[in-house]
């Protein structure tokens, strides 16, 4: 009965359930959008928070870390890897272009950076490593010759702009060579490169208790806590997101509550007539709460199967994964959309199912 009176009026049941198609398409879509964001900044952070970096405190009276203090930071450090850097900047010329870089001098630029072609060895102690934009502008490639300090160094790896924790930025390029490439008496950082984020932050924490006794020698920071401040604001952005979007579930089942209230004013003498011959309030209460949650439901299909499309398209666009869309943090929205729309649904029927139950039949019949 409850599906034959919806089919009475399909017209306005279909604009009914479109409604709530919408309010579905809304949570899911901006929840889902809210996870792709959370994930973009959780893969970009990721290599990053596990790391350490150790420069010199306000309170050093030299112009970098010296090799005793780098030697202090390796005694501290015994379950991470420590990597001593020096820096400089130079121009880079091929041909008529040029290109201002930051010059890194490293031994285990494997520790540090990620190549998207050539290797990056564990031991540099010749050759370069030059960013894929600085080599792309200067139209450089493997085996190719860059000058500094005017000595030839041969490009043995593309370090992947933006990858590793030295990767590039600021504007300028990154060049990488052995340290022994630069005659600086002082280090300018040490990265320690630890196991995951709890280990980066209590590394950190020690070695500026042990160097740091009296003055502030090193300064140790991590960006671990900076990630869990990133996350905790997604996490708040996912929920306002969610808000939003149920607006619009929120109007749809007022449109619902319209629909179920005309549907029982119109079918008043019917529901009288079915008193009359013994149907008692509850079996009418439920037929008509019954048609609530179909229009729930069937609202409720449609709206996931749109968001799962859009959340396809999503994912592939600002992720470049659409079977990201299959993890639970982007799929339980889909879950609660339904959820939501079907439980608003039934909510919106309870005030006309209510008020036809408890209608006397006699003022049904003469209604």
């Amino acid at each position: 009965m409850a599906w034959r009176n919806l089919g009475r009026n399909r017209v306005r049941t279909a604009l009914a359930a479109l409604g709530v198609v919408i309010g579905v398409v809304a949570i899911a879509s901006l929840g889902m959008a809210g996870a792709a964001l959370q994930y973009q900044a959780t893969q970009d952070l990721g290599g990053l928070a596990n790391e350490v970096t150790v420069v010199p405190g306000e309170d050093n009276d030299e112009d970098g870390l010296t090799e005793a203090q780098v030697g202090a930071i390796q005694n501290v450090v015994t379950d991470a890897t420590v990597v001593p850097q020096k820096s400089d900047q130079t121009v880079i010329e091929s041909g008529s272009e040029q290109s201002r870089v930051s010059v890194t001098g490293v031994t285990e630029a494997s520790a540090l950076y990620d190549v998207g072609s050539g290797r990056a060895p564990d031991r540099l102690q010749s050759g370069a490593l030059i960013d894929s934009t600085t080599a792309t502008e200067l139209n450089l490639g493997l085996g190719d010759p860059v000058e500094y300090d005017g000595r030839l160094y041969r490009i043995r790896g593309i370090i992947d702009s933006g990858g590793g924790f030295g990767g590039p930025g600021g504007g300028t390029g990154t060049l990488v060579l052995p340290i022994s490439a630069l005659d600086s008496e002082f280090y300018s950082t040490v990265s320690v490169v630890a196991e995951d984020g709890e280990q980066a932050t209590r590394i950190a924490t020690s070695i500026e208790d042990r160097l740091n006794e009296r003055k502030e020698v090193v300064s140790a920071s991590t960006l671990a806590d900076v990630q869990e401040q990133i996350e905790s604001f997604l996490g708040t952005l996912n929920l306002a997101l969610f808000g939003i979007g149920s607006i619009s579930l929120v109007v749809a089942s007022v449109a619902i509550l319209n629909v179920m209230l005309m549907s029982t004013v119109e079918r008043r003498g019917e529901i009288g007539v079915l008193r009359a011959v013994g149907i008692r309030r509850g079996e009418v209460l439920r037929m008509i709460l019954t048609e609530a949650a179909f229009l729930g439901v069937i609202g409720g299909v449609l709206g996931v199967i749109v968001s799962f499309g859009v959340g396809l398209l999503m994912f592939e666009f600002l992720v470049g994964d659409a079977t990201l869309v299959f993890v639970w943090q982007s799929s339980q929205y889909l879950i609660l959309g339904f959820v939501f729309a079907v439980g608003a649904s039934v909510l919106s029927g309870l005030y006309p199912a209510w008020k036809a139950a408890n209608e006397r039949p006699v003022d049904s019949l003469r209604g």
